[in-house]
């Protein structure tokens, strides 16, 4: 293929006005896990369960708060969205601190998906006076919410108001009208400097959220919380509420377990106790192995006559499955070629020829177009220039607009990477697609209204986990394209083999305001950006075991990888939010799904997000000082015991051949 000539022109913007600075801090009021319950319709019913501030948006609050320390003229404003119950979340903003309070509630809003729901949030602050027209505000949200867990609601926020965004960012500082943002990336992370009005959305690994003083909580007595409907906004009513969302959750299902009891330790010495893990995992580990366990009983659907029902192609035109290829430190993701997987099998089932075609992005990228293209890509989309080097949001999303406007694709898939979660949702408000997030299953299938007696078909059926993974909800969309994110580690590599397939060359037309944001410094670990995904054994670090900063966890993966195995170390999100490791080692429903044969969970409680990420795994040992922790209805092989005393044995075993039943073999192989 001939070396792409590609230029870009860069043009010039006007500088804004000086103000002081207003910080809007969006925030949501969730139900308690707990207090959910599934209704008579298929899906979760939140009507009497009660609730609370979003976990992640406190950080959110929080970082508002400390930008005021440093500036105290700084105006705090916090907006919602809501039935009237969510002033209860907003009074306690004013109790912290903040000078101003907003409530959109209308029941017009009513069933929003998250695309509809930022166009409304965007229009409040909008009418409160706010546009990308001045640059005296800045945006502050959580990284994504309990009941959701999309992500989607910042990047759409910022694409309504058409301004630039840093998410994931656990640390930012004002300076000058700008941002200074430190911004998490897969290993490692970036400083990010940005231009007001931006939006800056937090991770868990932000402040926490400080506690009222006395003097605030009586301020706050005398703050209103004003309340707004959709007219009083001038929003779109056909935009918000279930009308203005293009996807919709069609049906929801409990996940259920049907995995043989674990097989507990015994012995009355720490050394009886450890011999004992050792010997069960040694004459039963066969039996344990994933194939064996039970399988998953498929619905049973019950045939019904609809030959009088009007069959409905809503597509358009639209044909073809789009996927984004990442590139990182010039290498494309596994996330990326994983996801070719499903969007072969769209592919196949669509028929008509329906092609796949992957866009790739970056410096010096055409020579990894023959990857992608043994992995299942019948096309590859080339837009090569040196100022693409590395991945920004604007100019990405304004990439991908201009592609799916140009090729019209009935399906667009990204990765569920730290980028591919920011990036789709932004391109979904771009080309007004409804997006789905997180997604472990794909299926072409179709929609059956029997009151209108018609048949929407083929639409793309994305099912996602949700509720701490212990529901499985269905999503469809009736307009095109409809966009998924794909969890990294749910698929399998395809099998790479020799193909022919077509290099296309597009040079897209981009301009200053795309380039708005400066990338500072980018940092990487040493490690392997995919060393979780390609890990024979990981051992995960829970709340349990940070007591030594997680030095024998590390130490158990460094016994293993001297015997030959390929090991690695993972921890759950509480070890995260206390800063003790980096975002990118977190596995669960907030961080990576691995699919190791063996997950060694050590000090790990069990909750149900963090066995989302886990529950792949050919097998899982569990080690716990208390023997009635949730971990342990998930694990083959457990034992009761403190870590501190049984993991240096455990280590010894390693030494001396031990390797939980894995192969050994050449870590260069």
């Amino acid at each position: 293929m001939e070396q792409m000539d590609q230029t870009i022109t860069i043009c010039k913007k006007g500088e804004g006005n000086i103000m002081s600075i207003t910080v809007i801090t969006l925030i949501k009021q969730v139900p308690i896990p707990s207090e959910m319950r599934m209704g008579k319709d298929g899906l979760m019913d939140r009507t009497n369960a009660k609730s609370t501030i979003n976990k992640d948006c406190t950080y959110a609050l929080e970082a508002g708060l400390e930008l005021k320390d440093k500036d105290p003229d700084i105006k705090l404003i916090v907006c919602s969205m809501g039935p009237p119950s969510f002033k209860q979340s907003l009074k306690k903003a004013l109790e912290v601190g903040y000078d101003e309070a907003y409530l959109l509630s209308d029941r017009r809003l009513g069933g929003s998906d998250t695309y509809a729901t930022s166009y409304a949030l965007s229009k409040l602050i909008q009418h409160l006076g706010f546009t990308n027209r001045r640059d005296d505000f800045i945006i502050l949200t959580g990284r994504q919410t309990s009941d959701g867990d999309t992500a989607h609601v910042p990047s759409q926020v910022a694409e309504n108001m058409q301004i630039s965004q840093a998410t994931f960012t656990d640390t930012i500082e004002l300076k000058d009208k700008e941002i200074i943002a430190k911004k998490i990336i897969e290993g490692g992370h970036q400083i990010l400097k940005l231009k007001l009005p931006t939006l800056i959305s937090f991770t868990p690994t932000a402040t926490p959220l400080r506690r009222p003083s006395l003097i605030d909580v009586i301020r706050a007595r005398e703050k209103e919380i004003k309340v707004f409907n959709v007219d009083d906004i001038r929003a779109d009513t056909s935009r918000v509420g279930l009308r203005g969302s293009p996807t919709i959750v069609s049906k929801v299902r409990t996940i259920k377990s049907q995995k043989e009891p674990v097989l507990m330790a015994e012995g009355e010495s720490l050394i009886e106790l450890v011999n004992s893990l050792i010997v069960n995992i040694k004459s039963n580990s066969s039996k344990k192995s994933k194939e064996d366990r039970p399988k998953e009983k498929k619905e049973s659907k019950r045939e019904e006559n609809f030959e009088d029902f009007e069959h409905i192609d809503f597509r358009n035109g639209a044909r073809g499955v789009l996927t984004w290829a990442e590139v990182i430190d010039g290498e494309i993701s596994q996330a990326s070629l994983e996801i070719l997987n499903p969007a072969k099998e769209l592919a196949k089932d669509l028929g008509e020829d329906t092609k796949v075609k992957t866009l790739l992005i970056g410096k010096d990228v055409s020579k990894l177009a023959d990857e992608l293209i043994e992995y299942g890509s019948n096309e590859v989309i080339l837009v090569e220039n040196a100022i693409l080097e590395e991945y920004q949001v604007l100019p990405f999303a304004s990439i991908f607009e201009q592609v799916i406007k140009r090729d019209n694709p009935e399906i667009v898939i990204f990765p569920a990477s730290i980028a591919g979660r920011e990036l789709a949702p932004r391109v979904g408000v771009k080309v007004e697609g409804g997006v789905t997030a997180d997604c472990t299953k794909l299926e072409i299938g179709k929609h059956i209204n029997k009151k209108l007696k018609k048949i929407y078909s083929p639409l793309l059926e994305a099912i996602r986990p949700t509720y701490g993974d212990s529901k499985l909800a269905t999503i469809i969309g009736f307009q095109t394209p409809q966009i998924a994110t794909i969890r990294a580690g749910t698929f399998r590599l395809p099998v790479r083999e020799k193909r022919e397939g077509k290099k296309e060359i597009f040079t897209p037309n981009l301009s200053h305001k795309e380039f708005v944001t400066k990338i500072v410094e980018t940092v990487r670990g040493k490690d392997s950006l995919d060393e979780l995904f390609k890990a024979d054994i990981v051992v995960g670090g829970g709340r349990g075991a940070r007591e030594d900063e997680l030095k024998l966890i590390k130490d158990l993966a460094k016994a293993l990888k001297a015997q030959g195995v390929r090991a690695t170390w993972a921890v759950s999100r509480a070890v995260v939010d206390e800063k003790l490791a980096p975002y990118e080692r977190q596995v669960g429903q907030t961080g990576k799904t691995i699919r190791p044969k063996v997950y060694i969970a050590v000090g790990i409680s069990g909750a149900i997000q963090h066995i989302a990420g886990v529950k792949d795994s050919e097998m899982i040992v569990a080690i716990n000082k208390k023997a009635n922790e949730p971990i342990f209805k998930y694990a083959d092989f457990g034992v009761v015991g403190e870590y501190r005393d049984i993991l240096p044995l455990l280590i010894d075993k390693v030494n001396n051949g031990f390797t939980f039943g894995v192969e050994v073999q050449n870590q260069n192989g």
